[in-house]
Parts: C-alpha cells; structure tokens; sequence
C-alpha cells in the first residue's frame, strides 16, 4: 500500500511541503471522530497535475453504513465530481452538493471541505453521507451531524486538526460511540448521548446535567483525597483538546475535549467520555505485580549478600587453608547470582542487560580470586538483554572461567583476560581467553568450578563449551549457546 508521501510525490511533480505532509498526517491521526460525528465516509483527496484528483486516505463511520465497500486509495475522483472540489479549493469555502448522488444501489450526500494549512489550500476532503442507510440508535438527533459542520468549517479554515491532538492509538482514547456532550461556550451541557450520561452516573453524577456546568458536577463528585491532574479543568470546560482521566467512587473515566471555534470566538466543544474502570483495574494490578516482583528480586538480593557475609565471615574465623579456600569459593558464586538478582530488581521484565552485569561480576571474579600477580580483566562485544535464568547461568559460568584463569592460569605472572561476546540471532559466542600458563592437553578437569560450568553450558544455556590452547600461550575457552526468546 502506498503511503501520503508517495502518492502526493505521484499526484503532483511539485510535491507537498513536509509541513503540510505533516499537517495531513495530523489530520488523519484524528478524523475517525470526524466521521463518527458526521455519519459519513471521509476521503483525502490531493491535487494532480492534470486537473484531477487522486484519493490519498478514506476513513469509515462507525457510527453509519459506509459508502465505499472496496478500498478507493489511489482512485482518481470520476470527472463528474471533480466540479465542487475544484470550487472548494478556489474558494476555500465549504460546497455542499445540491442534491444526492448515486453510488451504486444506494444514495449519499456529498460535502466538499477544502483542507488550510498556513492560509493554502492543500487537498479536499469529502464527506460522503449514505443516506439509504438510518444511523446507529445512538441519541444523538443530529446534533453530532451540527457539531461535525462546525469542525468542518474549522478546517476550512486551518482550526482543525489541533496542534494538541492525543494518540489515538493510545489504549483508554475515548470514541464517540463510547459518549459525547455538547456544551455551550460557557461550559453547559447542551446535549449528551446515553453512553455518556452511563459514564457520568459511573463517577456518582445522578440528575440530569443538561444546561448544567459540567466542570462544576464533576467537581462536586470528586473526593479530596483523590488525585486530580492538573488538565482536568481545560478539559470538562471544553477549551483544550487534551485527554484526562478522572476517578470517583471506585469508577475511572477518560473524558477528551473537542474545542468549537471561530478564530478567536469560543463557540463551545464536544467533549467525548468512555468508562475505563476496567483497564484502569487492570492497569493497577499489573503495577502492583510488577513492583512485586521487583521486590522478590531485592529481598532475594539481600539474602544472597546475607548468606554471602556470613561464608565471609566463617572463612576468617577458620585456620584451615583449605576450607577458607572452600568457602571462598563459595562466596564467589553466590556474589554472582546476586548481581543477577540485583539488576532484576530495577527492571519490570524478567530479562536484564546483561552488559552490566558481566562486568560487576568479571571485576569481582578477578578481585575475589586475585594472586599476587597483577591480573587484567577486558571486555568486548556486547551480551544485549539475557532472560533471567540463563542470565544466572551465565554470570556463574563467567564467574567461574574468570576465576579459574585467576587462580591456575595466571598464579605465578603478571597477565590478561579477554571476554568477548559475539550475538546472532538467537546464538551467542562467548570465548574466555587468556595468556597464561595453558593446561596440559588430555588432562581430565574434574574440578568443581569445570563441573558447574559444563552442566549450566548443557542445561540452562542449551549450548557447548570447548577448551583449547591459546596460540602464543595460555588458554581460550569458547562457549556456543542458545538464547531463550522473551
């Protein structure tokens, strides 16, 4: 499908400006509820070269039948119509046909609306009306017809869209089939369709709010203690087209204004409702059960580091080499899974980055296991987000690699660890070198640390792992693994 640049690039050699591209864009953003109001399809249609008109964008009602089944982007407008766009453009006015057309087995109404931007008229819009088809038993009685020709004569123009138009596509952005109100340019509500008087009564606003400020009953209705953002006043007044929510008696609604003007002449807004207590709920269950995890993640944290400095402890008080080598050791690997645990805490996902925390756990592993020889750890590449068990896995393996060059590779020299981490897709190398003594090859590794490291390899990291000498001395291990999608 092509998109508004590329068909304003094929309707005209001289192509739009990107403000005014920009400007359409806005408007499309937002027409829905320009349709829904009117009851009628909109079509963009932009200005070619030869005279003719080529449709750019249609939008259908929801709150009507639409008039164009089959999708019309890049239709040129048949000859006969081309008349009334052609005087909408010249004279900037809005042109109403004088009589229905045919479309079809059925008929429509046809309004012409020239489209201003910065005083220029760049593109029409039509406004299609099937009249053969009765709208939806919506209580409007044509007011929302009366409140879409003033939107019209807006953007005639160059009012409409607004500069502050919300994301639609944001979740909660109310529609007109979920309410509207009509008020007047003090703020009075005029006019007000089923769903939206549903929502009012949702927030505990019982009588009828007809010729009645509805700044004023919201206000009443909302306790103290609730939170209140500071665009609710601009918004139930009708002069701003801003989104708010608002909650009482356990009920959350988003209202979102509509401005009504005439240059500087307030002429009222439709002010459009839609009850989101249910997402609001949602929403807040969600957060409470992130933060709830966040906080599992911190407390198991805490408890690692517990256990952590009581293994530290209980190595100084021991006289045994050989067990406070142990349960160094010990503390080693449970300061790695901590520092998982750590950057879990701060994040809603059950992933981490996993960048930081291979270097707070290599820095540790080589300070913890560190001789008397002055040892430098290096990083390269990057590890990108890890899901968190095979974040866990990894950190141990790393540790453990780290420590064992530490201890064994680099006990009697000055040297050097490089870590690389090479990411494809969903398989990762990690290599693990160094320029140490080496290891005689066909020597069993039947260590402890070998062990752990070649079950989480197999398990949790569904990967291999492979022992070599280092060409010019020293070890590389090289680690193969497949990364589980989020």
């Amino acid at each position: 499908m092509r998109s508004l640049m590329q068909l304003a690039e094929e309707a005209s050699s001289t192509p739009l400006p990107d403000k005014d591209i920009d400007w359409l864009h806005l408007l499309l953003a937002d027409w829905q509820v320009l349709a829904d109001l009117a009851a009628a399809d909109l079509v963009l249609w932009l200005p070619s070269d030869d005279g003719r008109f080529i449709a750019a964008a249609h939008c259908r009602p929801a709150t009507s039948t639409t008039v164009h089944v089959d999708d019309i982007i890049g239709l040129h407008l048949p000859a006969a119509r081309e008349i009334e766009l052609r005087r909408a453009m010249q004279t900037g006015q809005v042109i109403r046909s004088q009589a229905a057309r045919w479309a079809g087995t059925y008929s429509m109404m046809e309004t012409c609306v020239p489209v201003c931007h910065d005083g220029t008229i760049i593109a029409v819009v039509t406004r299609e009306a099937n009249l053969s088809s009765p709208r939806l038993s919506l209580g409007f009685e044509g007011w929302t017809v009366a409140a879409a020709d003033t939107l019209c004569q807006m953007m005639a123009r160059g009012e409409y869209p607004y500069d502050s138009t919300p994301q639609v596509s944001a979740h909660g952005v109310p529609r007109v089939l979920d309410g509207a109100l009509l008020l007047d340019a003090e703020g009075r509500v005029q006019q007000a369709t089923p769903n939206a008087v549903s929502c009012l009564r949702r927030l505990g606003i019982r009588s009828h709010v007809t010729g009645k400020v509805l700044a004023q009953e919201v206000t009443n209705v909302i306790g103290d203690d609730s939170l209140i953002e500071e665009s609710m006043a601009v918004v139930v007044m009708g002069r701003a087209s801003w989104r708010v929510e608002i909650t009482a008696r356990a009920s959350t609604i988003t209202m979102r204004a509509l401005p009504l003007v005439n240059g500087r002449k307030r002429l009222g807004a439709v002010v459009l409702t839609r009850d989101v207590s249910e997402m609001h709920r949602h929403r807040q269950e969600l957060m409470t059960k992130d933060a709830t995890i966040r906080e599992i993640h911190h407390r198991v944290k805490n408890n690692l580091q517990t256990v952590s400095a009581l293994l530290r402890l209980q190595s100084r008080r021991s006289r045994e080499d050989g067990v406070k080598a142990a349960l160094a050791e010990a503390e080693r690997r449970v300061q790695a899974i901590a520092t998982v645990h750590a950057a879990l805490s701060h994040n809603v996902n059950e992933s981490v980055d996993f960048d930081e925390v291979a270097r707070t756990v290599l820095r540790m592993s080589g300070a913890v296991a560190s001789t008397d020889h002055s040892v430098k750890v290096a990083t390269s590449g990057r590890f990108g987000v890890i899901q968190a068990d095979q974040a866990q896995a990894l950190a141990t393996v790393l540790n453990e690699l780290v420590a064992n060059s530490v201890e064994h590779g680099l006990a009697d020299c000055d040297g050097r660890i490089e870590v690389r981490a090479e990411r494809r897709g969903d398989t990762m190398t990690v290599t693990v070198a160094d320029d140490g003594a080496g290891f005689e090859p066909g020597t069993p590794m039947t260590g402890l640390g070998t062990q752990i490291v070649k079950q989480m390899v197999s398990g949790e990291l569904k990967g291999n792992i492979e022992w070599a000498l280092r060409e010019g001395g020293g070890t590389v291990v090289t680690i193969v693994m497949h990364l589980d999608r989020p």
